[in-house]
């Protein structure tokens, strides 16, 4: 992360980036209240549309009780642009998956239970509903790895370099998905959360383990997102 730069955001739309800050502290606090995260952990980005800046969490601070203040601006380079704050410690495989990905708008880190339990049990859950096929297509895993690290930074972003690849379970750790924009990425979480969810309970109900599931031929996968 490099020295503050105030000045390089002068020519951004003031009422634009205000908007911005506050819609992430909006998807931030949904996921706190939703119990998708608890104390200070995870951390949301956006893409500051039609540029190379990055709207991110500030290190530190509870999802549950942010407002703009606890948002950060960066550019692609890691510079912080906003003075006197500081971005959460994953700032590196966000930026590195905005450069990578530019069809990425937002990215949701968050640690939903359900969710973490397959990745504390080194399992991915399998798409056991209609929602889930069609929202998130496929769902990968990253190896356990120092938060904050350049070595988590890059097995992230490496995965993500697959455009196909929406979401991911971070081993023992929590969730990252991706989407053209905040709320689409939010979204995601919300469905990965809920078919893990409903991996579980089904699995009980039949007395198998959720990786056994006998789930049906679907012959349209993607309907519920393409009409």
């Amino acid at each position: 992360m490099s020295s503050t730069h105030p000045n390089r955001h002068r020519d951004i739309d003031h009422a634009v980036l205000r908007l911005l800050r506050e819609d992430l502290v909006a998807i931030s606090r949904r996921g706190y209240e939703r119990g998708l995260v608890v104390g200070v952990s995870g951390n949301n980005s956006l893409r500051v549309p039609g540029t190379d800046l990055v709207l991110i969490k500030a290190t530190g601070g509870c999802q549950g009780e942010m407002d703009t203040a606890d948002t950060v601006l960066m550019d692609m380079d890691g510079q912080v642009l906003d003075e006197g704050r500081t971005p959460s410690k994953e700032w590196r495989w966000h930026l590195g998956v905005y450069r990578i990905r530019p069809d990425v708008g937002g990215i949701v880190h968050l640690h939903p239970p359900y969710a973490v339990a397959f990745a504390v049990a080194d399992q991915v859950p399998l798409l056991v509903h209609t929602a889930g096929r069609a929202h998130l297509r496929t769902v990968e895993d990253v190896e356990l790895l120092p938060a904050g690290s350049q070595e988590l930074a890059d097995a992230v972003t490496e995965l993500f370099a697959d455009r196909e690849v929406r979401a991911a379970l971070m081993r023992e750790h929590g969730t990252i998905t991706v989407g053209p924009d905040l709320r689409t990425a939010y979204y995601r979480t919300e469905y990965l959360e809920d078919t893990a969810k409903v991996a579980l309970l089904a699995a009980q109900i039949r007395g198998v383990s959720p990786g056994r599931l006998p789930l049906a031929r679907d012959t349209a996968p993607y309907a519920e997102v393409t009409g």
